[in-house]
C-alpha cells in the first residue's frame, strides 16, 4: 500500500463518519504524499463496493492503513509531532511551524476530538478561523486546508 518510502505527513482520522469526507481527504493525501490513518470503528465499510460509490476510484494509489485504536497509531509514530485539529484550539494552523512527517490528527464529524486526547496535550492543539455564524467546517474541507498549509511551510511536495 505505501507509495513512497516516507509519507509527507501522516493523516489520522479518529472514527470518521462518512465515506465521502474520508475519500476527499484520501485524494488529497495522494495529491501531495501523505499517508492516511483510519481508526476503527469507520462509519462505513472499507470493501471494493463501498469505496467506489463514496468515489475513492483512486483508493490503489493512497498510502493508508486502518488500525483499531488510537493507541496502535501513537505508538507507531511516537516520534512524530502530533497535531490535533479542533474548533476548540485556541491557535490558529498558521501559528504553528510545520515540518515533513508531522502528524495531524482529525476528529469525527459527528463527535470531534474526544476532550482527553484535547486535553493531553493541549499547546498541539489548532484550528482554522470562522465565524461565530458557523458551527462547524467540513472535515475534508479542514483537512485540505492544514495539509496544504503544512506544505507551503516546508516548501511543497518531497
Amino acid at each position: 500500500m505505501s507509495a513512497s518510502p516516507e509519507p509527507s505527513l501522516h493523516i489520522v482520522l479518529y472514527q470518521p463518519d462518512i465515506p465521502q469526507n474520508t475519500g476527499n481527504i484520501g485524494r488529497t493525501c495522494v495529491a501531495i504524499g501523505a499517508k492516511l490513518w483510519l481508526v476503527r470503528p469507520l462509519g462505513f465499510k472499507l470493501d471494493e463496493k463501498h469505496l467506489r460509490r463514496a468515489g475513492m476510484d483512486y483508493w490503489q494509489y493512497l498510502d493508508w492503513e486502518a488500525v483499531d485504536s488510537l493507541q496502535d497509531v501513537q505508538s507507531r509514530l511516537s516520534d512524530k509531532t502530533w497535531w490535533k485539529l479542533t474548533k476548540f484550539a485556541t491557535r490558529h494552523v498558521w501559528d504553528a511551524e510545520f515540518e515533513p512527517g508531522h502528524v495531524f490528527l482529525f476528529g469525527s464529524e459527528s463527535n470531534g476530538l474526544p476532550p482527553r486526547i484535547l486535553e493531553e496535550s493541549p499547546d498541539f492543539n489548532l484550528k482554522l478561523p470562522m465565524r461565530e455564524q458557523v458551527r462547524s467546517l467540513n472535515l475534508a474541507s479542514t483537512a485540505t486546508a492544514v495539509m496544504y498549509e503544512a506544505i507551503r511551510q516546508f516548501g511543497g511536495l518531497p
